[in-house]
């Protein structure tokens, strides 16, 4: 499944995370990692919309960053902004932006 990041990056953040439990992608199995790329990849391409820059990033463990212990992806959009992984406090998205991002987001 896919859903829009509350506290975003960048306008579009998303996060893609599977339905059985894991904490690491390596605990997922076979087929949970495949399904689990192909929504990845259909995510990409919807980002695609908003901008053709995005990173994708995963955290795997305390030390890499990771503060949800379930296996997700984030496709953070870059709009030419800096570095969006600094420390600084990130704003909650609003009601009006989740459903505007919602609407270029879905299947067209």
């Amino acid at each position: 499944m896919a859903f829009l990041d509350l506290f975003p990056f960048t306008r579009g953040h998303l996060l893609v995370v599977p339905k059985p439990h894991a904490e690491r992608l390596t605990e997922l199995p076979a087929a949970s990692q495949n399904s689990l790329i192909r929504t990845l990849d259909t995510m990409c391409r919807r980002s695609e919309r908003l901008t053709p820059d995005y990173n994708v990033a995963l955290n795997a463990g305390a030390a890499a960053g990771q503060i949800i212990f379930h296996v997700h992806f984030h496709i953070i959009p870059r709009y030419g902004e800096a570095n969006p992984f600094h420390p600084s406090s990130r704003t909650r998205l609003s009601e009006a932006e989740a459903q505007s991002l919602i609407a270029q987001l879905s299947p067209a």
